[in-house]
């Protein structure tokens, strides 16, 4: 299995902060997120087992792979 990296906001920053995470492609925009670290004092919208659908996403000028939902919602 090889990871790639997708983006999760981080909830209660007063602003927009996103994450790259590990993740595993799944099927389709489907991904579910792999066990990590998170940084102290991090919540993450989507925490490490999550099944998520991504969606492209502009940020700082880059188009990422950003997770929208969790998948079967």
């Amino acid at each position: 299995m090889s990871a790639e990296i997708i983006f999760v906001i981080l909830l209660d920053e007063g602003v927009d902060v996103w994450r790259p995470v590990r993740a595993e492609h799944l099927q389709g925009d489907e991904y579910r997120i792999l066990d990590q670290p998170r940084g102290d004092g991090e919540t993450w919208q989507f925490l490490p087992g999550s099944r998520v659908i991504c969606e492209r996403r502009e940020l700082s000028d880059a188009w990422v792979l950003a997770a929208a939902h969790e998948a079967g919602l």
